[in-house]
């Protein structure tokens, strides 16, 4: 069984003296079910699980009347002698909630009844139009968003110790370079990472076989069903724009100019015609954007232009298996310098939004460009990421000059160990998982 950190969001949770039903959501196949299901049966006597994807007559329990002893009389009508409904002792797992949403309305009847836990997942709970409850209960849920593995946890499914883990935490917190063959077998592994991402049925087999044919093969499985749910699930006047906008992704992001551009979906594209269709992939956990900064200043936020943005895969791993063949060949031998820099971006990307972080960069007409900023330490920390040979000249420039841009620190990412000059700090690539 794979080791998730959601785990711990889950045992404050339940820690709680009063709890709302939980809510997990987040994109197809990031582990939701499996992690709700393995912490229910740890720390309940019963589990009462309800799948809608896969058992649609389920629904018919929340037709009608939802008080929770009607729901409760209906479940055991289904589920039989398999039902034990104890107060206190007793879980509801309502998987795929957005397959059912008048089941998501009933949340608020648990909670005011108080004798049963409830933890739903849902995929495709953010798509305007899908899977929305007439009712949506306000305030009486708890929402935790889930994405798939980072690469702490994957170096946890490949059995790195704690206690190794934790020395790199030290090293990159005190600036230290790493002892050199633990820093090979890090880059090693981050490479692999590249590769696989965090797609929990993919780490598994990785784990297992180190079969990267086999990955590949379940990982655009994924990328498959994430076409057939846009096709399945979105409006019909947008289903050939979605997957237009989709596939285009790694086109964008092999651009010099990495800026996200309607016309690069379709020959005279427009946003008129393709904002609804990204916000659709973005709403369903596939991808993230990341917003141009006004200013190298905090708050980040604050200082955001909606309107120019690069677009980031959630996962690296599904990112890759969007390339042609041979790229993981590339990637093992360390040539990442394919695609212009894009897996690069990519993986700094992926390492960023696992870790809960919003994506922002700096870019200016007249060729300054940072690929991120980010809040480190209470200031905006301006962050490159380069080959070894890379001489950051946008990322020396802001730190020369404090007094227009404002910054005192600023990082340098790529393959290379720990280290420092001036107010650059360069750390290698795989160090983004753990700032």
């Amino acid at each position: 069984m794979l080791k998730r950190k959601i785990e711990a969001a889950f045992s404050q949770w339940k820690n709680r003296s009063v709890r709302n039903p939980l809510v997990v959501k987040g994109c197809r196949q990031c582990g939701k079910t499996s992690s709700v299901l393995a912490f229910a049966e740890r720390n309940y006597k019963h589990v009462i699980r309800i799948d809608f994807y896969q058992n649609p007559a389920y629904r018919s329990i929340f037709e009608g009347s939802l008080s929770v002893d009607d729901i409760i009389m209906k479940m055991t009508a289904f589920l039989g002698s398999a039902a034990a409904f104890e107060a206190g002792n007793t879980v509801i797992v309502l998987d795929e909630i957005q397959e059912c949403p008048e089941a998501r309305t009933a949340l608020k009847f648990f909670q005011l009844d108080g004798r049963f836990d409830v933890i739903c997942t849902g995929s495709l709970l953010g798509i305007s139009g899908y899977g929305q409850p007439k009712s949506v209960p306000v305030g009486y849920e708890t929402i935790i968003d889930m994405r798939p593995m980072d690469f702490e946890e994957f170096l946890w499914a490949n059995g790195i110790a704690e206690e190794t883990i934790a020395y790199l935490r030290g090293c990159i917190e005190t600036a230290t370079p790493v002892e050199t063959a633990l820093h090979l077998r890090f880059r090693e592994l981050f490479l692999q990472y590249a590769i696989v991402g965090g797609m929990p049925r993919a780490v598994q087999l990785f784990a297992d076989t180190k079969r990267l044919n086999e990955v590949l093969e379940i990982q655009r499985g994924i990328i498959r069903d994430y076409r057939d749910d846009m096709l399945k699930y979105a409006p019909d006047s947008d289903k050939s724009k979605i997957v237009e906008c989709f596939d285009s992704i790694p086109a964008q992001l092999a651009k010099e100019n990495k800026k996200f551009m309607y016309s690069a979906v379709r020959k005279k594209g427009s946003a008129s015609k393709f904002e609804g269709s990204l916000q659709w992939i973005e709403d369903a956990g596939i991808i993230s954007r990341c917003y141009n900064l006004n200013a190298l200043e905090l708050p980040l936020e604050g200082n955001a232009d909606k309107s120019c943005f690069k677009v980031y895969m959630n996962d690296t791993g599904l990112f890759v298996s969007m390339l042609e063949d041979g790229t993981q060949s590339d990637i093992l031998t360390g040539n990442l310098n394919i695609y212009k820099g894009a897996l690069y971006e990519a993986l700094a990307a992926d390492c960023f939004v696992k870790a809960g972080r919003r994506l922002y960069y700096y870019k200016k007409d007249s060729g300054l460009e940072i690929d991120f900023a980010i809040r480190r330490n209470n200031k905006c920390v301006p962050v490159e990421v380069k080959a070894a040979t890379g001489n950051a000249k946008s990322l020396k420039t802001v730190a020369a000059h404090e007094e227009k841009y404002h910054v005192s620190q600023a990082l340098k990412l790529g393959d290379y160990n720990i280290g420092s000059s001036g107010k650059i700090t360069t750390m290698p690539l795989y160090a983004a998982a753990f700032l």
